[in-house]
């Protein structure tokens, strides 16, 4: 397609999307109270389907078949039966003022702001090759869409004599901060933000339904048709059970199930940006039934790539473009371009603003606060200090994305790096369930418990990918560092004949929730964290009990009550 539309499109999309955002912002107005309903939030959760949901679902479906539903199964399972579970979260971060997954742990465990800054270095470095995912996908549905066309835009495009990925990065980048950091709120709710997530979600579900109809009814005659087509191939029938599905279907299942909770993103929109305890339970059915529609031409399109290109000559991340690009549709490749756009930058926008927001709170403003004390003391406002923090968060963050694509992404798959993001979000679940039905639990319990899963994780997962990259030696790999074989990533320990996910959660979990175990039983808690273990674990007892009148009778001086707040503010 000509280069040009193509980016005006993009360009127009963005503009309108942030228009709509502009408007919810506004305090009166039918998009405004729009922010308000159930639909609206439960549509802000599908956030959850990136643009892995949109490319990277039928290029996994096209090496494996049913392999690719584990991913939506988890967090159906976590809407459809956790709600009690969803339920107690979101209402002890109505209790406590919850801003962000950073803060809800930090908050559990005795208010530790070591803690709080901990979790949020492993949400940044987990969610940096996420947000690599996303600009690879749009990067490589750009050239996609350019790679045939003789303009300058596309031979610009194609050629690489810009750097595509820089420039994606700064546009999202830009529009994130506009999304997010245009003022400060107390209680972090971007009604804006929200309702153009929403309108994102809705969009990118029309896009896939259309390209899947397209494929379905358009090139064959319908499920049956491409079905029996494809059973016709030896190694396409195949794909039709779970020869080729992967052993890895509970590992899958378990991480999709964390990232649900944990993903920063999701918690977000979730807990933080939730304006209705009630709305919960109507998202609960939406949400899994959102899944569902998206899911249905996955298998179709899957299998209508690889009846259209046998030899493999195109990536099967790029079937939802090639295909009507191949069949002479370009009004559909271009609505699917703008859905797989819209997937990869509601992803960046929400991660963005949440990881700013707990960067600012939980790494920034402590150390201010610690080295800078004086300097903050004297200054009237601090708002547009705290607006700067964000942005360059954002953009930070965002960058570190691009890099990490450049370093290791452009080698793998786009399930393959979303895995390594899910399986690093998955060392927040272990603190944050059993922080909301046992008692116990320590502030430096917990710290230690992450650690030692962080680095399990990076150990396994992460670090061998710079090797893959280059790096690292190769040996590093092969026979684990310093020749010491029980070292090896791939096979720590001597544990073999597990796929690199399953082999990474099974190692950091267990050294994640054995720390905080070990560590809980043998260690005393301070008044604070025996306090917060109570409201967090009795939430549904304790505001039972404030429902109950009570009416205390007694008798302060002014300049107690003073000497009392200045010891807090």
């Amino acid at each position: 397609m000509h280069g040009g539309l193509v980016i005006v499109a993009a360009l127009a999309y963005l503009v309108g999307l942030f228009a709509i955002a502009y408007l919810a912002d506004q305090r009166s107005g039918w998009l405004s109270r729009l922010a308000s309903s159930p639909l609206v939030y439960a549509l802000s959760i599908a956030v959850y389907c990136t643009s892995w949901t949109f490319f990277g679902s039928v290029g996994r479906a096209a090496e494996t078949g049913p392999g690719f539903l584990p991913i939506y199964l988890g967090p159906t399972i976590v809407f459809v039966l956790g709600y009690v579970v969803l339920a107690k979260m979101l209402a002890v971060c109505k209790a406590q003022r919850i801003t962000s997954i950073a803060d809800f742990i930090a908050s559990r465990y005795g208010k530790s702001q070591l803690l709080a800054g901990l979790v949020t270095l492993i949400a940044v470095v987990g969610t940096i090759p996420y947000i690599a995912l996303q600009l690879k996908a749009i990067v490589a549905s750009l050239q996609v869409m350019l790679g045939r066309s003789d303009d300058i835009v596309a031979r610009t495009m194609v050629a690489g004599s810009i750097d595509a990925a820089f420039v994606v990065a700064g546009v999202l980048g830009a529009f994130a901060i506009l999304f997010g950091t245009r003022h400060l709120e107390a209680t972090e709710h971007h009604a804006g933000m929200v309702v153009a997530i929403a309108f994102e979600s809705i969009i990118k579900l029309v896009a896939f339904i259309a390209v899947g109809l397209y494929v379905t009814y358009g090139l064959y005659d319908g499920f049956a048709d491409i079905f029996t087509r494809a059973s016709a191939v030896p190694e396409l029938a195949k794909l039709m059970t779970m020869e080729k599905a992967g052993p890895s279907w509970i590992t899958l299942t378990l991480l999709s199930m964390a990232a649900a909770l944990c993903l920063p993103r999701q918690f977000h929109v979730t807990m933080v940006e939730n304006t209705d305890a009630r709305h919960l339970r109507s998202a609960t059915w939406m949400f899994p039934l959102y899944l569902l529609l998206i899911n249905i031409f996955v298998l179709p399109i899957a299998f209508g790539g690889r009846l259209a290109f046998p030899d493999g000559s195109v990536n099967a991340d790029t079937f939802v473009l090639a295909l009507p690009l191949a069949n002479d549709a370009p009004g559909i490749a271009l609505l699917a371009f703008i859905g797989g756009l819209s997937a990869a930058t509601a992803m960046v926008i929400v991660a963005s603003v949440a990881l700013s927001i707990m960067v600012s709170n939980d790494l920034v403003m402590p150390a201010l606060l610690r080295f800078a004390g004086g300097y903050l003391a004297g200054q009237a406002d601090l708002s547009q200090l705290l607006l700067g923090i964000r942005r360059a968060a954002i953009l930070v963050v965002i960058f570190l994305g691009y890099l990490y694509l450049n370093v290791i992404g452009e080698s793998q798959a786009l399930v393959s790096i979303g895995l390594v993001s899910f399986c690093a979000a998955a060392q927040l679940a272990p603190a944050l369930v059993l922080g909301l039905y046992w008692r116990g639990g320590t502030g430096r319990g917990v710290t230690a418990a992450l650690s030692a899963g962080f680095l399990v994780w990076a150990y396994t997962l992460l670090l061998p990918l710079f090797a893959k990259s280059g790096f690292l030696p190769d040996a590093f790999l092969t026979h684990g560092p310093f020749g010491i074989a029980a070292l090896k990533p791939y096979a720590l320990f001597g544990l073999t004949g597990l796929d690199s996910i399953t082999h990474s959660l099974f190692w950091s979990w267990l050294f994640n929730i054995g720390t905080l175990l070990i560590w809980s039983l043998v260690a005393t808690q301070s008044r604070i964290e025996h306090t917060q273990a109570t409201l967090f674990v009795e939430i549904f007892r304790q505001q039972a009990g404030a429902q109950q009148p009570s009416v205390w009778r007694g008798r302060a001086r002014i300049e107690e009550l003073r000497a009392l707040a200045e010891r807090f503010v």
